[in-house]
């Protein structure tokens, strides 16, 4: 047995935490409870205005005050409630229950990010890398249902999470992510691509997408980056690449001495927006978190998958209870005003 048929057999309804939870089909006929006590003082001013009078001589203390004699106001009590019960029960209570499923087809999404070492290079801060792993984050949280996985390279590339809407697992992943997780040195744009296709292959998603984040050449791997976009566009998948940092002097940590060393930074950018083009997709440049953090919500909006929701209300009614206590009440006042409690005098 449920908390609210338990409530109900202790008479839980009547409570006013209850009350206070319904919804009111018919609202407004709460309004008219008010009026119930308001005509029964009128009716008694009336009454007591125009009724017959008979003047009666009784000797004094004859008539003595008696705790008894106000059992004659329970008949109107009794028809007062019944009329306030009625109005309850006029006014429809409920309580909704209310379910909101929420699906989409989805999209199968690979974020390939490069972690080579020219990542630590400080024109965004901290660094690229870090900076890519908080946009990224935030990319993550706002999907829905959408598969993503990881793919990380340097001189060879790994697939480092399955696609998966596991949102806390990835963004744990992409925490721990780090330079010395490949010891190869180079960029592999092209085996990225290559291990996030494999990824892909399989997927039976509407939309399959590689995000490709890199900031040098492809100086290492045994594929070519346009063979391997060939490949992606072979089996359906969009390539979007992003070309991150600035080109030429740099900023790239401290010296033994403490002072800001420099070093020249280049980018294949040729490469890239050949790869994206070749995938359907297009390519982005990147030279500050903040235009990072712009293409990452570009891509956002391109690739949103439409969300539907399905709504499941369940209505339950409770009128019958304050119907029945109405009538229960009405009848007492039938069965009542003609007994000894009624004031025959004022009949």
């Amino acid at each position: 047995m449920d908390n609210l048929t338990l409530a109900e057999i202790n008479f839980g309804w009547l409570s006013p935490s209850q009350l206070s939870s319904y919804t009111w089909e018919f609202g407004w006929v709460l309004f008219l409870i008010p009026l119930v006590p308001f005509l029964f003082v009128l009716r008694w001013l009336l009454f007591y205005k125009f009724r017959q009078r008979l003047d009666i001589a009784l000797p004094e203390g004859a008539v003595e005050f008696s705790k008894v004699s106000l059992l004659r106001y329970l008949p109107p009590v009794f028809l007062g409630l019944a009329f306030v019960f009625f109005l309850v029960a006029l006014a429809r209570p409920q309580t909704t229950d209310e379910h909101v499923d929420r699906w989409t087809e989805g999209i199968d999404i690979m974020l390939a990010l490069d972690i080579s070492h020219s990542m630590k290079i400080e024109d965004f801060r901290p660094n690229r890398m870090e900076a890519a792993k908080e946009v990224a984050n935030e990319f993550i949280e706002g999907r829905f249902q959408d598969r993503i996985g990881i793919v990380i390279f340097s001189g060879e590339a790994v697939s480092y999470a399955p696609l998966t809407t596991d949102y806390s697992l990835l963004k744990n992943l992409i925490n721990d992510i780090d330079f010395s997780m490949i010891e190869k040195s180079g960029t592999a744009i092209g085996s990225a691509l290559a291990v996030a296709t494999n990824r892909m292959r399989e997927s039976t998603a509407k939309s399959k997408v590689i995000i490709l984040l890199s900031d040098g050449e492809n100086t290492a791997g045994s594929l070519n980056p346009t063979t391997a976009a060939e490949l992606a566009y072979a089996y359906g998948i969009k390539i979007y690449s992003i070309g991150v940092g600035k080109e030429g002097r740099v900023p790239y940590g401290k010296d033994m001495f403490g002072q800001t060393r420099y070093v020249e930074s280049s980018l294949d950018e040729s490469t890239l927006r050949e790869m994206a083009q070749i995938g359907q997709g297009e390519f982005f440049r990147a030279t500050s978190k903040n235009s990072l953090e712009r293409v990452f919500a570009r891509i956002d909006e391109y690739e949103k998958s439409e969300i539907k929701e399905r709504k499941y209300v369940n209505t339950k009614d409770y009128y019958q209870y304050y119907l029945i206590t109405g009538i229960v009440f009405f009848l007492l006042w039938l069965l009542t005003k003609g007994s000894f409690l009624t004031n025959a005098l004022e009949d």
